[in-house]
C-alpha cells in the first residue's frame, strides 16, 4: 500500500477525494521572472514589440492559464475560482519582467497549482512574444510564495 495521495492501493493513479473536507477560503500567490537583454526590455517598455502589448497579452494569458489548470495538470481538481490576479512588472535592475499571480476561492482544495500555472503561462507568453528579439531569455524562479486556508494553514516562503 502506498502513502502517496495520487496512487491507490493497487498502484493506479487517482484524484484525491476531497469530499469530506470543509470548504474554506483559500489563496495562493506565486512568482517568477523572465530575464532578457536590456534592449528587449526597453522595447517591451516602449511598446515596440511587433506582436503587440507584451504585458497586457501575458496578463490575460496568465489568467486563462489559471482557469485551464485542471486540463493541463493530471489529477488536478477543477475549481471554481473566485479571483485570479496576474501582475507583470518591468525590473530594469535585473533586465527582467517579474510576474506575480494570486488565485482565490472558497473550496475544499488549494489553489497553488492555479497560481503557479498562471505565472508559468504568463512567462511563456512573454517569451513567445519576444523570442525574435532575444533568443537567450530565461524563465526563472517560478515558485509558491504564499498560501493560506485549509487544514495546513498559512505558508510564507523565506
Amino acid at each position: 500500500m502506498s502513502d502517496l495521495t495520487h496512487i491507490d492501493k493497487d498502484g493506479n493513479a487517482q484524484m484525491v477525494d476531497v469530499s469530506s473536507k470543509d470548504a474554506t477560503e483559500r489563496t495562493a500567490t506565486a512568482k517568477g521572472s523572465v530575464i532578457m537583454s536590456a534592449d528587449a526590455l526597453k522595447r517591451i517598455s516602449a511598446g515596440g514589440v511587433k506582436k503587440g502589448d507584451v504585458l497586457s497579452v501575458a496578463q490575460l494569458a496568465g489568467i486563462m492559464g489559471a482557469k485551464k489548470t485542471p486540463e493541463l495538470i493530471p489529477l488536478c481538481h477543477p475549481l471554481s475560482l473566485s479571483s485570479v490576479k496576474v501582475e507583470l512588472a518591468i525590473n530594469n535592475d535585473r533586465n527582467a519582467v517579474d510576474i506575480t499571480a494570486t488565485c482565490k476561492l472558497v473550496g475544499k482544495t488549494g489553489v497553488e497549482m492555479e497560481a503557479l500555472t498562471a505565472v508559468s503561462v504568463a512567462a511563456l507568453t512573454v517569451y513567445d512574444m519576444c523570442k525574435a528579439m532575444d533568443k537567450s531569455m530565461r524563465i526563472t524562479d517560478i515558485r509558491l510564495v504564499h498560501k493560506d486556508g485549509g487544514k495546513s494553514g498559512e505558508y510564507v516562503a523565506d
